[in-house]
């Protein structure tokens, strides 16, 4: 039953996508259902950021990386060159950040990236992941009080020390 009822949410969400997308006579003349109106589908992405080589609290000696908290992580999607939306999260405490949105289910995974432009720390500067920011992977569906949600996850964003042992 629960099979069906995300299989019937996937189907009304790829209507609307099509709605959206101006696909010719709407998604209703492909013969998919209208989605319900009761469907509150949302966006969460979520990640961690990390400094490489520095024991601040926290430290990971497994990955050798310690948590980076205040990090500022942004969700950014595209339609072709033309980017039309950006939306921000702060990593807490543990480096963990999650940023949910409703205004992006007209999207892709594939047209949106995640992007932590520069590290709050002032001795781990250097990204280890570059400028072009980290895909999205969905993890899972999550039923939350007022609807669905899309959970999906970036991974890791790592900073190294400039001047390696100097974590100050």
């Amino acid at each position: 039953m629960a099979l069906l009822f995300v299989k019937f949410v996937v189907l009304s969400l790829a209507a609307v996508l099509l709605a959206l997308d101006g696909g010719g006579g709407g998604a209703y003349a492909m013969g998919l259902p209208p989605p319900p109106p009761t469907v509150n589908f949302s966006i969460g992405v979520q990640g961690m950021v990390w400094c490489k080589t520095c024991r601040y609290p926290g430290y990971l000696a497994a990955m050798d990386a310690s948590p980076l908290a205040g990090a500022v992580a942004y969700l950014r999607c595209r339609h072709g060159h033309r980017r039309v939306a950006s939306i921000k999260g702060v990593a807490g405490s543990g480096g963990y950040f999650l940023i949910e949105t409703s205004q992006l289910t007209s999207f892709t995974s594939q047209e949106c990236r995640v992007y932590v432009p520069r590290s709050p720390s002032r001795a781990c500067v250097v990204p280890g992941h570059g400028r072009r920011g980290l895909p999205l992977k969905f993890e899972e569906f999550v039923k939350r009080d007022n609807g669905l949600q899309g959970l999906y996850s970036v991974g890791n964003f790592v900073f190294s020390p400039k001047y390696p042992n100097k974590c100050y």
